[in-house]
C-alpha cells in the first residue's frame, strides 16, 4: 500500500483493543520525562550520584538510547515478513505507520506499554550497572521522549529553516524514498557508523 497522507490503519477489530493502540504524543512523552527527573532526584537524595556523575550517566544513556532506537527501528520495525505471524507483527508495530504516515494517533506507543517498557529497561539496567542506573536511565529515558517529541514534529510539522530541518530530510527519505536507509530519527549517527546514510546525488 502506498503511504497515505490521511485516514488511519485499522488494527484489531475489538473496539477496545483498536481503542488502546492510539495515544496522544504528550503522555508517553510526560511520563518518560517525569520517570527520568523522578531517577535524578532519587539518585541525588539517597547519594547514589553526584553534578558530575549524574551529567556523565545521563550523557551514556542517551547515547545508548540512540544505539536502541536504530537498531530497534532497523532489525525490529523492519523485519523480514517471510511469514505470516512476522507480517501481522510488524504491521502491527510499524507497517501502519509506513501505510499512514499522517496518523497522529500512532506515532507512539500507548502510555501502559510505556510504562512497560520504561520498568523494564530500568531493571534490566540496574542489573548491569547497581547504584549508577538512575543516571544512565534517565538519560535513556530522556532519549526516548526527544525520539518521540522529533517523531512526531516531522510528521506534523512543516521542518523548520534552520540546521534542525536535516531530521525531517532524514526521516522523509526513509518514508518516501528508500525505508532501507535512514533508520535514526532523532539523530543520523548511528545510520552514518552503519552505513545506512541516504545515498547522495552525485
Amino acid at each position: 500500500m502506498k503511504p497515505n497522507h490521511k485516514g488511519t490503519a485499522q488494527i484489531f477489530e475489538n473496539p477496545y483493543l483498536e481503542r488502546l493502540t492510539k495515544t496522544h504524543i504528550a503522555v508517553p512523552i510526560s511520563i518518560f520525562i517525569i520517570i527520568a527527573i523522578g531517577l535524578i532526584i532519587y539518585g541525588f537524595m539517597n547519594g547514589f550520584l553526584n553534578v558530575l556523575s549524574a551529567l556523565g550517566l545521563f550523557l551514556v544513556g542517551w547515547l545508548i538510547f540512540s544505539l536502541i532506537e536504530y537498531m530497534a527501528h532497523r532489525h525490529v520495525f523492519h523485519m523480514e515478513t517471510d511469514t505470516p505471524i512476522k507480517k501481522n507483527i510488524q504491521y502491527t508495530f510499524h507497517g501502519n505507520h509506513h501505510d499512514y504516515p499522517k496518523d497522529k494517533d500512532r506515532l507512539a506507543m500507548p502510555p501502559i506499554v510505556s510504562l512497560f517498557i520504561a520498568s523494564f529497561l530500568f531493571f534490566t539496567f540496574k542489573l548491569i550497572f547497581g547504584q549508577f542506573v538512575f543516571g544512565i536511565v534517565a538519560g535513556l529515558l530522556f532519549g526516548y521522549a526527544l525520539y518521540l517529541f522529533v517523531h512526531y514534529a516531522v510528521h506534523a510539522y512543516a521542518p523548520p529553516k534552520n540546521f534542525l530541518k536535516t531530521l525531517w530530510i532524514h526521516h522523509s527519505i526513509h518514508h518516501y524514498k528508500d525505508p532501507n536507509r535512514a533508520y535514526g530519527v532523532s539523530s543520523p549517527l548511528w545510520d552514518w557508523v552503519f552505513g545506512t546514510m541516504p545515498e547522495r546525488k552525485k
